[in-house]
């Protein structure tokens, strides 16, 4: 994926100059691979945002400007790139995608993304990485846990908050809890203030420009609110249990299995919940560090 990734800006910086010299492409790693809590789907499918940066006004709409950059990436890939909403995606063979959103910058205003058939909106995707990486513990707690949210939001089959989203959820709940050492209560404690803060308003305000509700038009309320309630309600039982395996098949319906299946052996003080979780952190069954 990075090899792709560096093939892809030659491939782009290469045809502006051929084709639109004026405008000379910039790049920026941004998203989950930026803030390192992404990770690989259950069809083992994974993802790089690269945002492409064009510091100077464009003559011409968003829509012809992402169009240009598909032209672009057309022929890297054996299948053809989507120009999509908000990015053009190239997809490859070995089960993995790089999205390139377009922006562009000029002094004295916002960052501003293209948007197919819509426009120039606000938009500053650095600003997240930064603020998130402002958030984070050195011990990597929160990236863990945010993994596993994700685990489990692609466990489901009904449409789930989407990876920034969770992102976000799970960084404001970590500011209201003290992260603890085991990775099992850690998660039951964000998962119990996500839920929190949803029942008091059900919103999640991107932290950055354009300042917008991810979950304003989120169709999935009710049937998202009631998985989490039964997430938290076992997280709760698999601490307690005793017996490792009974423990981690508790975690598993949640998380699936690619979550590792404990000993059946009994553990005094809980500790049962808390070696099956120090076996996900150790093993990364849902991406990699």
């Amino acid at each position: 994926m990075k090899n792709s990734k560096e093939g892809l800006r030659k491939r782009i910086t290469a045809w502006f100059k051929e084709n639109h010299p004026d405008y000379v492409p910039y790049f920026y790693i941004q998203g989950s691979y930026k803030m390192k809590n992404g990770i690989r789907t259950a069809e083992d499918i994974c993802d790089l945002d690269d945002g492409i940066y064009f510091f100077r006004e464009p003559d011409v709409s968003a829509s012809t400007l992402k169009e240009w950059v598909r032209q672009a990436v057309d022929g890297y890939t054996a299948t053809a790139p989507e120009n999509r909403k908000k990015c053009v995606r190239s997809i490859f063979v070995n089960d993995y995608e790089i999205d390139h959103p377009v922006y562009y910058k000029i002094d004295g205003q916002e960052y501003k993304i293209a948007v197919k058939g819509v426009g120039f909106e606000n938009s500053d995707p650095k600003a997240v990485v930064d603020w998130f990486v402002s958030k984070k513990d050195k011990e990597g707690r929160l990236v863990r846990t945010i993994k596993y949210l994700k685990g489990w939001a692609d466990k489901q089959s009904f449409k789930m908050p989407n990876g920034l989203a969770l992102t976000i959820l799970a960084t404001n709940a970590k500011e209201k809890i003290v992260l603890n050492e085991r990775d099992d209560i850690t998660t039951r404690d964000v998962l119990k203030e996500i839920k929190k803060g949803l029942d008091n308003k059900f919103e999640c305000i991107v932290p950055a420009v354009p300042n917008d509700d991810l979950l304003e038009n989120y169709s999935s309320k009710e049937k998202f609110l009631e998985t989490l309630e039964k997430f938290i309600t076992d997280a709760e039982s698999a601490i307690r249990e005793t017996n490792q395996k009974e423990s981690s098949k508790l975690w598993r319906k949640h998380l699936g299995d690619r979550f590792p299946l404990g000993e059946d052996k009994e553990e005094n003080n809980s500790r049962s919940s808390a070696a099956a979780a120090a076996g996900a952190a150790t093993s990364y069954p849902f991406g990699y560090e």
